[in-house]
């Protein structure tokens, strides 16, 4: 199936959530730590010895058909030492409702294989739920309160580590999330990852919002 990334987007919207509110409501987090992610996203990444570029590139939108070489090894885990977040990382792709599918298991988080993996040109997006009515907090429950400066690893299937630095972190409304910079395709390498926050809306079973966390490579360190 090909799908638009606003398309492939609209889980971020819909299938992020599931089961009821857990202890988000009771210790809500700031909306948001560093820059915007929007301005995040369209800026050229900034040397480890530059400030960062004032100059935004044009945003292209692209069907997201795959791109992935299939002899690239996938990322298997990441973890977020300085939050507690440990998870196996499962391929995904488009469910038959044309949404991002993501793992069931809450322990676990999905990879959107139909984009860059970690360290190539783009975005690379990794998402997961934040909870389950029978399962408890997922693995990215902590993400809500990542702050900058924090580091991300991620480890592929043939055992090679990259590591990110987290330079946003924000609560974004569903329906306005920037869907084409987050699945952007081309540019500096990122790393990009969503669990579902904000308040509980029961007639919908899903959360409003989403907590989207961006990350740069730490220097010297992604291929």
């Amino acid at each position: 199936m090909t799908v638009r990334f606003a398309a492939a987007g609209a889980v971020l919207g819909l299938a992020l959530a599931v089961g009821a509110p857990t202890a988000w409501v009771l210790s809500r987090p700031d909306a948001a730590a560093g820059p915007p992610v929007d301005q995040v996203l369209e800026r050229p990444a900034a040397p480890a010895t530059a400030p960062p570029a004032s100059e935004l590139p044009s945003v292209s939108v692209r069907d997201a058909a795959p791109t992935v070489d299939p002899a690239v090894a996938p990322p298997v885990r990441i973890e977020v030492p300085g939050l507690g977040v440990t998870a196996p990382v499962d391929p995904v792709g488009i469910a038959d409702d044309g949404q991002m599918a993501l793992p069931e298991d809450v322990d676990r988080v999905g990879w959107y294989r139909f984009g860059p993996q970690p360290g190539a040109a783009g975005n690379s997006v990794i998402a997961g739920h934040v909870d389950d009515r029978e399962q408890g907090p997922g693995a990215l429950f902590p993400l809500r309160t990542a702050e900058p400066g924090e580091e991300i690893a991620v480890t592929d299937a043939a055992g090679e580590p990259t590591r990110w630095r987290i330079v946003s972190r924000e609560v974004i409304e569903k329906d306005v999330l920037p869907l084409d910079e987050i699945f952007r395709r081309e540019g500096p390498p990122r790393l990009v990852v969503l669990t579902c926050g904000g308040p509980f809306l029961p007639e919908f079973r899903s959360y409003r919002d989403n907590v989207v966390v961006v990350a740069e490579p730490v220097p010297g360190t992604t291929p």
